[in-house]
């Protein structure tokens, strides 16, 4: 997809152009407390594009400074998505491979007055910061002297005091209009074992302290987060100056990305993994990577939905059926097209000789030849949709078999319906018919113009199958007030049985086909060749104008 061009982009070229920096570097540095979704999906390929464009290059940096939820597995799937997704990082680093230099620098700090051990609880520390209308109160324990607050951080690093008994905070302005400034912390007790240091520390430093030390230790040129860091970025330029940091980074925002009908919230997606409401972060109907992956979304798909999406200043909302729309322009033309049938109804060809199975040549695809053609069977028994036969043609649009009328069946022949067989609660199960031998796809018959095409698959042959289908795991309504959990769309994972057409033998995990005048499916994990399981990724048609 060809590039867009966006505010970052416009900024990077003329820091380039003016020397302000030789070279772009980037980051991306997520915490390892969740599974990546969607909306960080935008912030990683932001990233990684721009330097990219650029000739420049990106780190991974795991944001590993509060250890009360982060985890290894958490590091592993981030890994994976990024790999999944074609990115290779220049580096991976920790926050916490700089815990000992920011520790340094926070000494640095007090040494310089310009940090101070406070006992203030964190309920005070809220009430002595004022709001809005009201500058702050500053704490009584700023006045202590540099020697006083070197023992205390000693102290707090060597365990000698409980969790949120004593903090590090900075020494600015109480009276600041922007409440960042207030003399914010940069440093908290956790007496929590870390996934990567163990018990070394009990003290971890604060995101608005680490994360411009990181970037400026890096040589990041370009500090790339969402909006709500706008007006943080005065006190992470703050953080880098007084700390005379020999690189300076540059920190931009961008708006975040919403789609409609999808959940954007770490906590929320972890309540439904904890409460059993899906199967796993890897759920198909979850909007995280690994997710999106299972359903059989392309890492293609994401990135050019991603890249049309648009970068700017403010939060955007899109609606989700653009992630389709991308994911149908991309596999299009790339995958073989089978029949299947989801609801099965029997049909059986009265004059067409018993125990005979024919094969008729068909495309793969019919939009790219380069993909070949199979062979599929026909004989006396089929399936068919149990939605495309009627009893009566209800008007002159509807194309599909009816008594009395004549279809085509896709790569084979017109056949026509003539009675049905029906149960005793009055269901339809066998629907009679007549076949023309003359009429054989590809024999340039065209006497007679069939009331459409419908597709089958022969009896005999017939792969058992599940087709998974999905809609949106929660509906979005301003009017319902129900709990999260209690608005999840009870139809959001229906399950089909029916039958595919005998293709291939093997059918590889993730390997995606178009099931003919359904949609874009894709092999699930659980799938094996004596139970093959589809999920079905979008739809065939899109409801975008």
């Amino acid at each position: 997809m060809e590039e867009i061009s966006n505010f970052i982009k416009t900024i990077m070229e003329k820091d380039l152009e003016s020397g302000k920096c030789d070279s772009i570097m980037t980051r991306f540095p997520p915490e390892p407390n969740a599974y990546l979704h969607i909306g960080h999906a935008r912030a990683m390929i932001t990233n990684f594009e721009l330097a990219k464009s650029f000739g420049g290059k990106t780190n991974l940096r795991f944001d590993d400074t509060n250890p009360a939820k982060e985890d290894t597995e958490f590091v592993e799937a981030i890994k994976k998505d990024i790999e999944w997704l074609g990115y290779h990082p220049a580096n991976v680093f920790f926050g916490s491979d700089y815990f000992d230099q920011t520790y340094e620098l926070a000494k640095k700090l007090i040494k310089k007055g310009l940090a101070y051990v406070c006992d203030l609880s964190q309920e005070d520390i809220s009430k002595y910061r004022g709001d809005l209308k009201t500058p702050g109160i500053n704490s009584p324990y700023r006045d202590r002297s540099v020697e006083e607050n070197l023992e205390l951080f000693e102290n707090m690093k060597n365990g000698k005091y409980a969790d949120g008994e004593k903090v590090l905070r900075a020494k600015i302005d109480m009276a600041s209009p922007n409440i960042n400034m207030r003399d914010p912390v940069l440093y908290r007790i956790l007496h929590i074992k870390h996934h990567r240091t163990g018990n070394k520390w009990c003290i971890y430093p604060m995101y608005d302290f680490a994360h411009p030390l990181q970037d400026a230790i890096e040589g990041i040129t370009h500090s790339l987060c969402s909006l709500e860091y706008d007006n943080h970025r005065v006190l992470y330029d703050w953080v880098v100056e007084k700390c005379e940091m020999p690189h300076v980074p540059q920190q931009i925002e961008f708006g975040r990305l919403n789609i409609t009908n999808t959940i954007m919230s770490k906590r929320y997606l972890r309540e439904l993994v904890q409460n059993n409401k899906v199967e796993g972060y890897d759920d198909p109907r979850m909007p995280t990577l690994v997710g999106l992956k299972r359903r059989g979304y392309t890492p293609e798909a994401i990135k050019n939905f991603i890249k049309a999406s648009g970068l700017s200043r403010v939060n955007s909302t899109i609606e989700g059926e653009m992630l389709e729309h991308f994911l149908r322009e991309d596999i299009k033309l790339k995958v073989n097209r089978l029949m299947a049938v989801k609801d099965p109804l029997k049909v059986v060809i009265d004059n067409y000789e018993d125990g005979k199975i024919e094969y008729v040549d068909a495309e793969n695809n019919s939009e790219n030849p380069e993909l070949g053609s199979r062979k599929v069977a026909f004989s006396k028994k089929l399936y068919i949709e149990r939605e495309d036969f009627v009893l009566e043609k209800p008007n002159k649009h509807y194309k599909r078999l009816a008594l009395g009328i004549e279809v085509r069946l896709y790569h084979a022949y017109f056949i026509k319906a003539n009675s049905v067989e029906t149960d005793e609660n009055g269901n339809i199960t066998v629907v009679h018919c007549t076949y023309d031998p003359l009429t054989k796809s590809g024999s340039g018959f065209n006497e007679r113009k069939p009331n459409g095409t419908i597709q089958f698959v022969e009896a005999q042959t017939a792969r058992e199958a599940t087709f998974n289908l999905f809609e949106p795991l929660i509906i979005e309504d301003e009017n319902d007030e129900r709990s999260f959990l209690d608005r999840i769309n009870p139809n959001s994972w229906t399950v089909k049985k029916g039958f595919i057409e005998n293709a291939k033998q093997h059918f590889e995990e993730l390997e995606r086909f178009q099931f003919i005048r359904d949609g874009y499916y894709a092999v699930d994990k659980e799938s094996k060749d004596d139970n093959l399981v589809f999920n079905r990724i979008v739809p065939l048609k899109s409801s975008i104008k």
